[in-house]
């Protein structure tokens, strides 16, 4: 989220339409940037993957294996916000994906 919940507050102006995919992903990618910077500097020698996420990180997994159910019309190729967002949130035309609880957690 960034120490001053930058994700936050850039996702609500993307989902607002008060700002663009591009200042989104610069957000994002210079929270990254901070963070693996933060962790280099502490020391730690293998950065570890996936410590960032756009909404959680099941929902990267589920993008990562192309596991889009038939409702949101992917076909393929890069998955966009459009569709990764669609499937987290539910659009006008399609609800989000189902929530399934693990060992008492969302």
């Amino acid at each position: 989220m960034g120490p001053k919940r930058e994700l936050k507050f850039a996702l609500e102006s993307f989902w607002d339409g008060k700002s663009t995919a591009k200042d989104l992903q610069k957000v994002a990618a210079d929270l990254r940037s901070s963070i693996w910077k933060q962790m280099s500097d502490a020391g730690i020698k293998y950065i570890s993957s996936n410590t960032f996420s756009y909404y959680d990180q099941v929902l990267d997994t589920t993008a990562m294996l192309g596991a889009v159910p038939a409702r949101y019309n992917w076909n393929d190729g890069e998955i966009g916000f459009d569709t990764y967002f669609s499937m987290a949130r539910g659009n006008a035309s399609v609800p989000a994906m189902e929530m399934a609880k693990w060992f008492d957690a969302n």
